[in-house]
């Protein structure tokens, strides 16, 4: 069910598969958000090249993720949420929500952490403050999105224009090994601290909300009912727009990475956003520290409104109840300045926080494949044998890295 009477489907007018573009580079935005930023500078800044594999994989998995919502929105013409809360009872309702809306905490303190911290790099605002600003602006964007679907993907692809070109600059100043490069692409740990990392570079790039959010944001652009031949026609520009979408989140991701292993490998300091950020002005240059602080800032603002944008979509589908988006905003922001108030660190909370988005993905990916696997859901365009193989091994993948982190973590061992 549409969440507003300004996001009722209706299908938008179209001349050529560009015009169909732009749900997915939304939905891309979870996958640069500052979650991304602290897992990706501190695997780089400790460990070098040698967790690179990990954003390879996980950008790989999430191509096929984000392909599915999509598939699932625009056959069904309803989102992965309403599609669960369809066939469970009140009680299992409430607590998949239950557990959906943890996640959805999780995303928000990050995302707000990391518009916070940024404006602390940029300006010297207290934390505190900054937090509520990145609140406060985010409800203006949100409020965009009330005049229009359109409109709000065009303001949040501009600001993922923005994070591209502030956390990929650097890497034009800064030498990189390729020879250690291409040895990170081989799988591999350096013991339990490494799993931790990778585990938060997993929760951060493959991310619940955004596999919840891509069913919605297709069907409120292009309307929930098709014929045959513009369902084809969708269908094929969906595979272009995630493939796209994710190339760009992806190259964002690996050149956060490849900045970090570098630039900050071996530095003091450079175990916190603000001290990587002053380590990179230093050694880089100001106007270089200036346009990752300003690609940080734009990271948090896109991410936490799109992180609003799902949380109310998730609330609507397995509660059945609606919540103005404005509301959601005002309330979600509380824990995230809770954390900046207390005096926690700021950098460590973003890492943290991205594990519990990665022990969130199963309850929303296990799902995902079943229905889309289901001809008695998707008919002809239930996922084939081969795309069946690949959903299953990316959900074994995900729960194996999961179970190995908690077996870590409660021995002991590194």
């Amino acid at each position: 069910m549409p969440l507003s009477k300004e996001r009722t489907p209706r299908a938008m007018p179209e001349r050529g598969l560009f015009r169909l573009l732009g749900p997915a580079f939304v939905a891309a935005i979870a996958y640069v958000d500052p979650g991304n930023v602290a897992a990706n500078l501190s695997a780089g800044a400790k460990y070098g090249y040698l967790l690179v594999w990990v954003l390879v994989l996980a950008n790989a998995m999430a191509v096929i993720v984000q392909y599915l919502s999509a598939k699932l929105g625009l056959v069904t013409g309803k989102s992965l949420a309403e599609m669960l809360g369809d066939r469970m009872p009140r009680t299992s309702r409430l607590l998949y929500w239950l557990q959906a809306e943890l996640v959805a905490v999780a995303t928000d303190i990050a995302e707000v952490i990391g518009g916070a911290i940024a404006l602390a790099i940029l300006f010297d605002l207290p934390l505190v403050l900054g937090g509520t600003i990145v609140g406060v602006v985010s409800m203006l964007l949100l409020a965009m999105q009330r005049r229009g679907q359109l409109l709000f993907e065009r303001v949040i692809i501009g600001l993922l224009a923005v994070i591209t070109v502030g956390f990929v600059a650097g890497l034009f100043v800064t030498p990189v090994d390729w020879g250690g490069v291409a040895g990170g692409l081989a799988p591999k740990f350096d013991g339990a601290e490494t799993v931790l990392l990778a585990a938060g570079m997993l929760g951060a790039t493959v991310m619940p909300h955004a596999i919840y959010l891509h069913s919605s944001l297709v069907r409120d652009r292009h309307g929930a009912q098709h014929t045959p031949d513009r369902l084809r026609r969708l269908l094929k520009a969906t595979r272009w727009d995630v493939l796209l979408s994710l190339v760009v989140a992806g190259g964002v991701n690996i050149a956060m990475l490849l900045l970090a292993a570098s630039a900050l490998r071996g530095v003091d300091g450079t175990d916190t956003i603000e001290g990587a950020a002053a380590v990179i002005s230093s050694h880089l240059g100001p106007a270089i520290g200036v346009i990752f602080g300003i690609g940080l800032l734009a990271s948090g603002l896109a991410s936490t409104s799109v992180g609003a944008y799902a949380g109310a979509d998730i609330m609507g589908g397995l509660l059945k109840k609606k919540f103005p988006l404005i509301v959601r905003r005002a309330v979600t922001l509380i824990p995230a300045l809770i954390v900046l108030g207390v005096g926690i660190d700021p950098t460590w909370a973003l890492v943290l926080s991205q594990v519990v988005l990665s022990f969130g993905i199963p309850f929303a990916l296990i799902p995902l494949v079943w229905l889309t696997g289901k001809r008695t859901v998707m008919g002809q365009y239930a996922n084939g044998i081969a795309m069946r193989i690949a959903a299953w091994v990316t959900v074994a993948a995900i729960v194996l890295l999961n179970a190995l982190l908690i077996y870590l973590t409660v021995t002991g061992q590194d």
